[in-house]
């Protein structure tokens, strides 16, 4: 069965007999008008060169060899624009303060107005072109999202007429058609975020849109029976919602319940859980030796150069994102393909060559190739947000608060990585940066966690913490009262401060950490204390120096919060 990429959405293929059908004739059409706008927006997004992995069985000895090829994929949308604006803070500052020395001098000298007022044109105008100059090249982008967006729409019309089509006795009633729709939607979404072939995305939408039908019908059926029953059992909803909504101070308490009630233990048996461990940790094995022998594997090269990332992974990170991705229990062949999918989400290898032109002892000119070989980490903590909705968001970080209440399940003697309260770099922060009171009590209460692990989700002790959750947690014990943000909401609440002018208790915030839905926006925050040093929740809870390699390729801007 033929798969896409996940995320991925692939054209819909309709029979000749559909395709002639006067109900499904224009559905149809209108599918096939988006992918095509879909397939053209795609093209003129710039491409990059990557080297991926892929495996081939030999037909004659039945062994799998493990080979690379180059693929094209998509160049990481331009820097956002309000990292700019920090970067051009003290140039922007410099210029407005020679306007106002020249504006002191206007009233003096008409010439000097004159040719003032033709240099703020200029000036604006050199602004508009910078502007305009981003902005095309955003617009692919732009523009190859909007595509996908009205593709998937399309997408899911035209399964949804195909399936009225099929079943004209299960769509008789308006309640029935809509949860019918809803049920095509949210299947074909989980269908393109796993990378289902075309054929099994239609099925599995018509499969769901169908067992809505049924317990659509089943629910009907059961209240006609019982009319007096759910009469009754109506008015008492209705009155224990009135009286739980006078009762708003209990909300955090029953969710509390509820959400205690859903579990928080890993559902599958140890054995396919140790053997998905095993199975994840021998791909890595893998990769990790296809680095070793790199330049045997890959030889007509005068030169090789490596850029890498550290292998390996959290395997407690791995069963709780299986269990939430897969909304409960699985075997490990139910879990294989999810566990490649991860694993091409979670390391990139890339290849470079260059050919440069030499000179040998007798002056002869020859040419001399580098081929330069990178690996990317993205961390398997970061792909969470990726991969899950919101409700597998809440089981990951569930599963991750309780380790599935299996903490015997990978022992940190054989399992280095295992979740736990980590080693973490500590930093003895100058008295005279802790006389700021306020500064002061942000210090105290972001070092009562160091070493915690990093959960995604994680918004308190109890769960642990993420980056934003962590400095949401830290600023709203510390005078401020801004509630849960997200990496975004935090910028939004900052004011843009350039680096010359960053100051302890300033949020520092970077882009590109992960491969986020949004590459122009920052992924990560931490609190900066001053002397290039910050606090964040990283893997774990600890303090780092943003001045490392890393974090400067990253670095987005520093913001300051308002005084609270």
């Amino acid at each position: 069965m033929s798969r896409s990429k996940p995320g991925q959405q692939s054209r819909l293929q309709f029979t000749d007999a559909e395709r002639g059908d006067p109900r499904l004739r224009e559905h149809i059409r209108r599918a096939d008008r988006a992918a095509d706008k879909a397939d053209a927006a795609q093209k003129r997004v710039p491409k990059k060169k990557k080297l991926v992995k892929y495996r081939q069985a030999d037909p004659a000895t039945g062994k799998t060899k493990t080979r690379l090829r180059f693929e094209d994929v998509d160049k990481p949308a331009p820097v956002s624009k309000l990292s700019h604006t920090v970067k051009s803070t003290p140039l922007n500052a410099v210029s407005a303060q020679a306007h106002r020395k020249i504006q002191e001098a206007e009233q003096e000298n008409a010439g000097v107005e004159s040719a003032h007022r033709l240099e703020e044109a200029s000036e604006g105008g050199a602004r508009l072109a910078a502007r305009s100059a981003r902005a095309r090249k955003l617009k692919p982008y732009r523009e190859a999202e909007k595509a996908r967006m009205k593709m998937g729409r399309a997408n899911v019309n035209a399964i949804y007429q195909k399936h009225i089509r099929d079943n004209p006795d299960l769509s008789s009633n308006p309640v029935s058609r809509w949860r019918q729709k809803r049920a095509i939607r949210k299947q074909y979404a989980a269908s393109v975020r796993s990378g289902e072939g075309v054929a099994a995305t239609m099925e599995n939408a018509m499969r769901a849109a169908k067992q809505a039908a049924v317990k659509s019908r089943a629910t009907g059926s059961f209240l006609r029976r019982h009319k007096k029953g759910a009469a009754l059992a109506l008015a008492l909803f209705l009155a224990v919602s009135v009286f739980l909504n006078g009762l708003s101070s209990c909300a955090a308490l029953v969710e509390g319940v509820l959400s205690g009630l859903g579990g928080s233990t890993y559902p599958s048996a140890d054995g396919d859980m140790l053997g998905a461990e095993a199975a994840y940790a021998g791909m890595e094995a893998e990769l990790k030796n296809e680095l070793d022998n790199y330049a045997a594997l890959h030889p007509g090269h005068d030169e090789y150069q490596f850029d890498l990332d550290e292998i390996g992974h959290d395997p407690y990170v791995l069963i709780s994102l299986l269990t939430a991705y897969r909304r409960g229990g699985w075997t490990l062949e139910q879990a294989r393909p999810t566990l490649e999918m991860l694993f091409e989400k979670q390391y990139t290898l890339t290849e470079t060559v260059t050919t440069e032109t030499r000179q040998d002892g007798d002056g002869q000119p020859y040419e001399y190739t580098i081929c330069k070989v990178k690996l990317v980490n993205s961390d398997l903590s970061h792909l969470p947000v990726l991969v899950l909705d919101e409700d597998g968001l809440h089981l990951y970080a569930t599963y991750m608060a309780a380790l599935g209440n299996r903490p015997d399940l990978f022992p940190t003697a054989e399992y280095p990585n295992a979740s736990r309260r980590e080693d973490y770099l500590d930093y003895d922060i100058p008295r005279s940066a802790l006389e700021d009171e306020v500064f002061a009590k942000m210090v105290a209460e972001a070092e009562k966690y160091l070493g915690y692990p990093y959960v995604w989700g994680g918004t308190n002790p109890s769960t642990s913490f993420d980056c934003s959750g962590y400095v949401s947690w830290v600023i709203n014990h510390s005078g401020w009262n801004y509630g849960r943000l997200g990496v975004m909401g935090l910028e939004d609440v900052c004011t843009p401060v350039s680096r010359a002018n960053a100051r302890p208790g300033d949020l520092v915030f970077f882009v590109g950490t992960y491969d986020a839905p949004y590459p122009d926006r920052p992924t990560h925050v931490g609190i900066y204390v001053g002397n290039g040093m910050m606090i964040h929740c990283g893997s774990p809870i600890s303090y780092a120096n943003i001045n490392t390699p890393y974090w400067q390729e990253h670095f987005y801007a520093f913001g300051r919060l308002r005084e609270p």
